[in-house]
């Protein structure tokens, strides 16, 4: 399953409809919980997200709205009792309020958290089977990285070529395996299949890491805190428009872009949606909403 649960879409100030930020990436057997903001943890449990279920906690910088849930989610993951380690990324310059956050009360520990602190820009921060996680830096009035996941590349098995070559059930296994069975290459009996590409970038003017991170996506996760006629305030607070989000995700290939983080001072989401495609985007749009699930889009050829 790879799919995102939006847990909470507002900004500074959460309204009556959005709750602070907080966004959950399932992807096979991973959970990565980004800027988990105040309440996370009860929308956690509106959403039908476990403690378990989480193995990655990502925080792009540390003002309240994409951190102050961390201590309510640590807190919880312990008491909970999670038998896997749980790894936390956030910019090593936060960590005092990285620290602060993990004990601001008392409780007991009984899972292991590991701490790997983002230290520079494009550090690869994780390698599995099913990902590599690389962090890249952002512009904003503090330190903020963003964090782009990308699937290794693979091959797709092409059942004519396999059949005419007599290779069927147990044998395509052994084939992928070793690349070469009976004087069958792989490559003769397959295509490429690009692995996919997620990316969640939050609070940032444009820059050169937002385009890094972005660049070919199957899903981009990106604030849009403002519209276009906002442009200036968005500057001048370290923020995207709609229109600079969807011009990002046309001029980068993106595939889905999930727009998110919206001023309270808008009471209407469609103009969000209608502005990224203004810019000339021509992919799906989805304007995110509290508990909203987004499946990540079937990998394409």
């Amino acid at each position: 399953m790879r799919e995102l649960i939006v847990l909470g879409t507002a900004s500074q100030v959460p309204t009556r409809h959005r709750n602070h930020n907080g966004y959950v990436l399932r992807w096979d057997g991973h959970g990565l919980l980004f800027d988990p903001g105040e309440g996370s943890q009860r929308q956690m449990l509106r959403a039908g997200v476990a403690a378990h279920d989480l193995d990655r906690l990502c925080v792009t910088h540390f003002h309240g709205d994409h951190s102050l849930g961390l201590a309510g989610v640590v807190q919880r993951i312990n008491l909970d009792r999670v038998p896997h380690p749980v790894t936390a990324h956030f910019p090593a310059s936060g960590q005092r309020f990285f620290d602060r956050l993990r004990y601001a009360t008392a409780y007991r520990e009984t899972v292991h958290l590991v701490v790997e602190p983002v230290h520079e820009d494009g550090q690869v921060l994780a390698r599995t089977p099913e990902f590599t996680l690389v962090a890249r830096e952002l512009s904003h009035p503090v330190q903020s990285f963003g964090y782009r996941l990308v699937e290794p590349d693979s091959r797709r098995m092409l059942p004519r070529l396999l059949a005419e070559r007599g290779i069927r059930g147990p044998d395509i296994g052994l084939l992928q395996r070793a690349g070469e069975l009976r004087g069958v290459s792989l490559e003769s009996v397959s295509e490429p299949r690009r692995g996919q590409r997620f990316a969640f970038v939050m609070d940032t003017r444009l820059c050169d890491g937002v385009y890094a991170l972005a660049e070919g996506c199957d899903m981009l996760v990106i604030e849009s805190t403002f519209t276009d006629e906002d442009h200036e305030l968005a500057r001048d607070h370290g923020h995207l428009t709609a229109g600079q989000a969807g011009r990002v995700a046309a001029e980068s290939g993106v595939r889905h872009l999930v727009l998110t983080h919206f001023s309270q001072r808008y009471t209407d989401p469609t103009v969000f949606a209608e502005q990224a495609a203004g810019a000339g985007f021509t992919g799906e749009i989805t304007v995110a909403e509290d508990l909203l699930r987004v499946p990540v889009p079937p990998r394409g050829r």
